[in-house]
């Protein structure tokens, strides 16, 4: 065979013979045509939005874009950041962004609800996340994919911000409407059946999603794109003496001998890093990347901003934004099942066995759950109603704990997605269109009509099982650890299934 060709010394001439081929003329023109096909292909059918853009390449020089002219500069000043993860962490980040907003005077840009895990950052307390700038243009990739596929709902379409918008406690303004105003974009036409954007409008997407996520960079006055992130940055405010410290958590030896990182961690005073007198405040879009924080080794992995005794309006602020329940829809279809269906008292089990750290967990999570029914079979209860919240399909529960308990003395309550139930809720959540509502630009305005008809009902039966497990009277069992159980734990301390 050709490759095995032996090379020796001092024949070199012999070696150019043997190497040498002669090129079929018809391979070398199928080799071009085949060039000049996928050019054109790429050229004129693939979708600029649709490709991965990378800020690893390297960018080119751009002109001061559109949007960034002192005469097209949108009015007022704005706060967008990238949501993540599952819904629960997604709602905490929009806690964030509406305290970060207050204290810098800014305007929440709200985002949509993402598909879960369709954006992942990564692991703080491992150094290892994805960069801010990336993980911009992962969120925004994902939201102009929710329009494409007429899936787009709101945060402000499940979560109710009304007791926040009458007071002016904080200003909001829809993702969609923003967009449609900043980048001059029709988003309403983006929702159909056809896949294919028109070229013009793909291009402007790309564009503006580009800007938007700071691929570019920052640009003076116009947008402020922030790196800093959880590896970095411990924000702050108003504690004396911490700005510019170091933070109690850094990154070990061993880690960093592990990793190669030179991480240190600093905190940061949000107000004075960002606010009246510095490089952002005059920018028109303020961009974060995560605002995702946890509790980690005696600090906070990102945010560490709990109290504010020295500013009377961001500690109400934090009170009330502890909890932000559900909108009218979602809430009143929970309790409907609640007393319609189960029908007296009860017992809800959110048991979370199939997604990450859980899956390896299951004998601990059934013990809590067999260890509460030992107890209420201990104080006379007769048939024990329980709701089950997980999950596992029921077609697995065969061999397990929950299998046995269904067929035992207790009676077991479940939701389906395909529930009557949480059609009505998803379509009831959609016409009323709470999202749109919320800003200073309307749908109208934006170009925007109320969308009818959600594909996904998944995140609908989610919020729907919350409220029934909130109205348990004969107490709660969650799987520890699960941010869905504690922010099951905060609906119930709020009470909400009262009245």
């Amino acid at each position: 065979m050709e490759t095995s060709t032996l090379i020796r010394p001092n024949n070199n001439n012999n070696i150019k013979s043997k190497n040498k081929k002669q090129t079929s003329p018809l391979l070398t023109f199928l080799f071009l045509f085949t060039l000049i096909l996928l050019f054109f292909y790429f050229k004129y059918f693939i979708s600029p939005s649709l490709l991965p853009i990378s800020p690893k390449k390297s960018l080119p020089i751009l002109p001061l874009p559109i949007q960034c002219n002192p005469i097209n500069r949108l009015q007022g000043k704005f706060l967008w950041y990238a949501p993540h993860s599952g819904f629960s962490n997604q709602l905490g980040e929009f806690k964030n962004a509406i305290l970060m907003a207050k204290i810098l005077n800014r305007t929440v840009i709200v985002p949509p609800v993402l598909d879960h895990h369709a954006v992942v950052l990564g692991s703080c307390p491992k150094f290892r996340v994805m960069e801010a700038s990336e993980l911009r243009l992962s969120v925004w990739n994902h939201s102009i994919q929710l329009l494409r596929d007429c899936r787009y709902v709101s945060m402000a379409d499940i979560v109710d911000l009304s007791p926040l918008v009458s007071d002016s406690t904080v200003r909001f303004v829809d993702f969609r409407a923003f967009v449609s105003t900043w980048c001059g974009i029709n988003l309403d036409v983006i929702c159909s059946k056809d896949q294919n954007i028109p070229s013009p409008l793909s291009e402007s997407l790309w564009q503006c999603g580009s800007l938007l996520s700071g691929y570019y960079g920052s640009f003076s006055g116009c947008l402020s794109a922030l790196e800093e992130d959880c590896r970095t940055t411990v924000w702050t405010y108003q504690k004396d003496g911490e700005d510019g410290a170091l933070d109690s958590f850094q990154p070990d030896d061993q880690l960093k001998k592990k990793k190669k990182i030179s991480f240190i961690r600093r905190r940061k005073d949000v107000y004075k890093t960002l606010g009246p007198g510095s490089a952002a405040e005059s920018a028109t879009v303020l961009a974060f990347g995560s605002l995702f924080t946890a509790p980690y080794k005696g600090s906070e992995s990102h945010i560490d901003i709990h109290e504010a005794p020295n500013d009377s309006i961001i500690q109400t602020l934090i009170e009330k934004i502890e909890f932000l329940p559900f909108v009218p829809e979602i809430i009143n279809a929970g309790k409907k099942f609640a007393l319609q269906t189960i029908k007296g008292p009860f017992l809800c089990a959110q048991l979370r066995l199939l997604d990450g750290q859980f899956k390896n967990h299951h004998k601990a999570t059934f013990l809590s759950l067999k260890q509460k029914i030992e107890s209420l079979k201990q104080t006379g209860q007769k048939q024990i109603h329980i709701f089950v919240m997980t999950d596992l399909p029921m077609a697995n529960w065969t061999g397990n704990y929950l299998g046995s308990l269904a067929e035992s003395d207790v009676k077991l309550f479940v939701i389906r997605e395909d529930d009557d139930l949480v059609q009505e809720t998803a379509k009831d959540v959609m016409v009323a269109g709470h999202g749109l509502e919320v800003g200073s630009v309307s749908q109208i305005s934006a170009g925007i009509k109320k969308r009818r008809h959600p594909q996904s009902l998944t995140d609908f039966l989610l919020y729907i099982e919350e409220v029934v497990c909130s109205c348990a009277s004969l107490g709660f069992v969650g799987t520890a650890g699960s941010t869905i159980a504690e922010s099951i734990e905060l609906m119930r301390k709020h009470d909400i299934c009262s009245g």
